[in-house]
């Protein structure tokens, strides 16, 4: 299932723009001999930078161009073939935006078989998924209320659950098995839900509530419907005891491992899980919303096989694609970045796959010149580690981004250095504060074990618009990211601004168990803690 951005000749004649970008990516030289004369301290001054002790042993490409003209302004390694981690989520929504169109939606239909005579529905009731990433329980509620204003109020058959928009491995080639609890690491299904505003599809909430002293903690979900059940006991420790409360899907199953215990009056502790078979999940939640609203299915609920004819009663219709990359890029949603990716496929190529998206996605980079030097993606949110591609492809891609029509929602939607709003710093919220390069730089990290990388744009002192990509791998010990902030912020400031020599505090591997965080304010306000602080935890951002 593995897919190759090919090495393959060009056919036909390209634009102008392309044919920039493509004699821009076949440049080899190491850094300062392809350099603009702009700015002639820049060179030597990254130079210092990539030559720091903790670089020492591990793998760096640095490209920067100039975002009007394409030209290199600086490289080194520019050709390496490296793990993109999820600066790839550049690449997908790219190409998702050219492809597929800022305006387009996925679309959620409730469907009926067979015949309503009064308030019965003689048949089944189809919950058929379009691929919506954002689905959330307040439009499955709309949805039955929907059903219950036909005038159903019994179906003598079954509620189906219908995810065959898309092909039926849940999870992407390459991804780690043990990440398969967190909700950074969703199961892929057209059909699928997210319980809370950021979009944290396929997973639920587990609130652990201490009792009395002695007795057993009262475990709840949300929502209330998740098909989760519980084989442990949370104790309920003494008043000021603390919490050591352990929260553990089973691999495989919808099978909680709870232990520990949390203090007796303490505020509820939640935590984050993915839930095993979305479409099932988004099911129970759907069934629950329809008994809530007076509309009794009498058989249990199924998986459709996608042949069933049925009739459309019912729909919903998500926000554009234009409006979901910016909680996607902001917060590295991954879920988001798969959809986009499987909708390619199946709208251009005509199935919901991996490779039918990947096909669509290496189409798009070689009509704008963007195919060589070679590289390989198979997801589309850089969660495996079979993925490579090289910083000139990076950058270039960035650089061609801006010449698009939909460029200016998809810069505002990349997060923005040292902005302390949510939802615009996003992963760079704590990130480069205080210099040149706070609500200046906007780009997008990826990270994971060993990985850091981060690729975007810097405004320089002149006003000159930089494209910079920066790649490390291969890293062991002390993080490199504040070489890599000293980069962005160098081209930001431009002038020399010496890299922290504080090393980074070590990212420490948890269980997800370990993700406890205050309950949320409202069923719309996100928690302290969400999904992608868990991810940039675990070096999976």
């Amino acid at each position: 299932m593995t897919a190759h951005l090919a090495r393959r000749p060009v056919r036909r004649a390209l634009p102008l723009v392309a044919l920039s970008l493509a004699a821009t990516l076949l440049v080899g030289s190491a850094h300062a001999d392809s350099t603009t004369p702009a700015d002639p301290t820049l060179a030597g001054d990254l130079d210092a930078i990539l030559s720091d002790a903790r670089l020492a042993n591990a793998q760096a490409g640095v490209v920067v161009l100039d975002a009007a003209t394409g030209q290199p302004v600086y490289q080194r390694q520019p050709n390496a073939l490296l793990t993109p981690a999820s600066t790839l989520k550049t690449v997908t929504t790219a190409a998702a935006l050219d492809l597929l169109g800022a305006d387009h939606r996925f679309t959620t239909e409730v469907r009926t078989t067979g015949t309503q005579r009064g308030s019965a529905l003689f048949g089944d009731l189809v919950l058929r998924g379009g691929g919506d990433p954002s689905l959330r329980p307040d439009d499955l509620d709309a949805l039955a209320a929907k059903v219950a204003d036909a005038g159903i109020t019994v179906v003598t058959g079954r509620l189906l659950t219908d995810a065959t928009r898309y092909e039926s491995t849940p999870l992407g080639p390459g991804w780690a098995w043990d990440d398969e609890p967190y909700s950074y690491s969703p199961q892929i299904s057209a059909l699928t839900l997210a319980p809370d505003a950021e979009y944290t599809m396929g997973a639920a909430q587990v609130i652990v509530t201490p009792g009395e002293a002695g007795k057993p903690a009262k475990i709840t979900f949300n929502p209330a419907e998740t098909p989760l059940t519980v084989s442990g006991q949370v104790t309920t420790g003494a008043a000021g005891s603390g919490t050591t409360s352990g929260v553990e899907r089973k691999r495989g199953a919808n099978v909680l491992a709870v232990s520990g215990s949390i203090a007796a009056g303490a505020a509820p502790a939640t935590y984050w899980t993915t839930v095993e078979n979305p479409a099932a999940y988004t099911g129970a939640v759907f069934a629950g919303a329809l008994a809530r609203h007076g509309v009794r299915v009498v058989q249990p609920t199924a998986a459709a096989n996608g042949s069933e004819q049925s009739q459309v009663l019912a729909s919903h219709d998500s926000a554009t694609i234009g409006e979901l990359i910016t909680p996607m890029l902001k917060l590295s949603n991954n879920g988001i970045a798969e959809h986009l990716l499987k909708e390619t496929g199946k709208v251009k190529g005509g199935t919901g796959s991996w490779s039918a998206g990947i096909t669509q996605v290496r189409a798009f980079l070689k009509a704008n010149g963007l195919e060589l030097p070679a590289g390989r993606q198979v997801d589309g949110s850089g969660l495996s580690r079979y993925d490579l591609v090289t910083p000139a492809k990076m950058a270039g891609l960035m650089q061609l981004a801006s010449t698009k029509p939909w460029f200016d929602a998809w810069y505002a939607a990349l997060p923005v250095a040292g902005n302390s709003a949510r939802m615009v710093g996003g992963t760079l919220t704590a990130r480069m504060r205080g210099t040149a390069a706070q609500d200046n730089v906007h780009a997008k990290s990826g990270s994971m074990g060993g990985v850091d990388n981060l690729t975007g744009y810097a405004t320089a002192p002149d006003g000159r618009k930089l494209v910079f990509t920066v790649m490390v791998n291969n890293f062991a010990g002390t993080s490199p990211r504040p070489l890599i902030d000293a980069i962005a912020v160098r081209l930001a400031a431009g002038h020399p601004a010496a890299p922290s020599t504080a090393p980074a505090a070590p990212k420490q591997l948890q269980a997800p168990q370990s993700r406890s965080v205050a309950p949320q304010q409202s069923d719309d306000a996100p928690s302290a803690q969400t999904r992608w602080e868990d991810c940039e935890l675990l070096a999976r951002c």
